[in-house]
């Protein structure tokens, strides 16, 4: 089958396929605004469905309107994203509602310029959003949509080079419809997610089954091509020691991280390159016990590294009253009454010792 042919019948057969299997219940589904697809296209990058859908609800919750977002401080933003990782997102977020409360009027843009121009949000989002929720013609290109193309079409190039992104582009264009474009969009979107996987493609339930390229060429594994990844004994680790101060009433002393690196601008425990270094600190800033609780040393992973980090819990005989704090950059914490604490973002790893903590555990 030649390309237009193929062109011609994968809108047709994929709205089709989604009719009958699509997902067509998710909670940014049931009202289509530009606000709500907007929220759950920055929550899905690089992030499962299933992992999103009760980070969204608690947002929308808190955040029903693009104003009350831009109205509420970062922390709290922050906080209803602990654990959803790529905490930038959320700092774009909040930097985009800003946009759009000040600049215009507090209703999301309905332009293609003017959402594009949105911090946080490129062409492939911009038409995402449009297309979802008022049917504008754009076509898109996430990772699932490229994935999808790669393989019907039988694109082999470097998925980062200009030259292969580009040819990707004039297929995803020439594959959009003239009409039914929300829901094509969620279509393709979905056949990547739930049947084009990386790995173990269902290729017996896909609507491209018979005019799929790769499934023709038996090249569903290699396609899209990748870049060789490290293995876990090649792969970069680092170890820091992190001092849990905390004061005579239980309270921890936290720092915000700076806005560029992991975890940017959340608050977190100090952080330090040798134990010794972590003991000094506490030791110029604070009037602590000699001793020192070395904890279970925790492991985190990211993308291109993994993480060690060495609790040290340090027990001050001053309380936290008697220093001098820089309200923007230090606070302390209290565990056992969250209520009464600022709603601030962590850290996943950290929430999680600091939760460990309070109940007792590692002690």
């Amino acid at each position: 089958m030649d390309l237009d042919a193929i062109t011609t019948q994968f809108a047709p057969e994929l709205i089709a396929w989604h009719a009958r299997a699509g997902r067509h219940d998710l909670p940014w589904q049931r009202e289509r605004t530009a606000y709500r697809v907007w929220i759950s296209e920055i929550m899905l990058q690089q992030t499962q469905v299933s992992t999103v859908v009760p980070y969204y609800q608690r947002f929308m919750q808190r955040f029903p309107s693009v104003r009350s977002l831009a109205d509420a401080p970062i922390d709290e933003v922050l906080h209803l994203w602990t654990g959803l990782g790529y905490y930038a997102r959320a700092r774009n977020l909040h930097r985009a509602a800003i946009v759009v409360r000040d600049e215009h009027g507090g209703e999301f843009p309905l332009t293609f310029e003017a959402v594009a121009a949105l911090p946080g949000i490129g062409r492939s989002t911009a038409g995402a959003i449009l297309a979802l929720s008022t049917g504008a013609r754009h076509p898109i290109l996430d990772g699932n949509v490229k994935r999808v193309l790669s393989r019907v079409f039988l694109i082999d190039g470097d998925p980062a080079a200009k030259k292969t992104v580009d040819d990707l582009w004039t297929l995803a264009e020439a594959c959009t419809p003239q009409h039914d474009l929300a829901t094509y969009t969620q279509a393709v979107m979905d056949l990547g997610a739930t049947l084009c996987t990386r790995s173990k493609p269902a290729c017996v339930l896909c609507p491209m089954t018979d005019f799929c390229g790769a499934r023709t060429m038996h090249r569903q594994s290699e396609l899209p091509a990748k870049k060789r990844r490290k293995n876990r004994a090649e792969r970069r680790s680092r170890r820091i020691w992190m001092p849990i101060i905390r004061d005579s009433c239980g309270a921890v002393y936290l720092e915000r991280r700076p806005t560029r690196g992991i975890w940017g601008g959340l608050w977190c425990l100090p952080e330090f390159e040798t134990a010794s270094a972590a003991s000094a600190f506490v030791r110029n800033h604070f009037t602590a016990n000699e001793s020192v609780l070395e904890l279970c040393v925790i492991e985190h992973s990211f993308t291109h590294f993994d993480l060690q980090i060495q609790p040290l819990e340090f027990t001050l005989l001053t309380s936290a009253a008697a220093r001098v704090m820089e309200p923007e950059r230090e606070l302390w914490y209290k565990l056992s009454h969250e209520s009464a604490s600022p709603r601030i973002g962590l850290p996943a790893p950290i929430k999680l010792l600091l939760e460990a903590l309070d109940s007792g555990i590692d002690r």
